[in-house]
């Protein structure tokens, strides 16, 4: 069974940067890709950026471009988010996603981590 465990959520400052972790356990083989999404209260869950797991291309949604940065250590079989430059309105839930196949019709979610930035 696949879990994945996120982490490194807080709250800071405009401005400041954090880091988030997510864990993944259960695969037996490699995902499509992993993600990050968000959903801020009273809004719609969106996509923050994708790793596609067989290639290391990434995606990113147009809000957080030169901002955050996904990455995976293979070895450690974590997914990480770096976030700079944070602004008020990147508060939300964030959430760790893994799709295991391109037509995959229910990716593996976790349990989320919060981030609040303040003004």
């Amino acid at each position: 069974q696949v879990q994945l465990v996120e982490s490194g959520g807080g709250s800071v400052q405009a401005g400041e940067s954090l880091r988030l972790s997510c864990t993944a356990s259960g695969y037996t083989v490699n995902p499509y890709y992993m993600a990050w999404f968000r959903q801020a209260p009273g809004k719609e869950r969106e996509v923050v950026a994708i790793f596609y797991v067989k290639d290391g291309t990434t995606y990113y949604a147009d809000s957080v471009k030169g901002r955050f940065t996904i990455s995976q250590d293979n070895a450690k079989k974590t997914l990480y988010l770096t976030m700079n430059s944070l602004k008020p309105e990147d508060t939300a839930m964030y959430y760790c996603v893994g799709r295991r196949t391109i037509t995959d019709p229910h990716p593996d979610w976790g349990q989320g981590t919060q981030v609040t930035v303040s003004s």
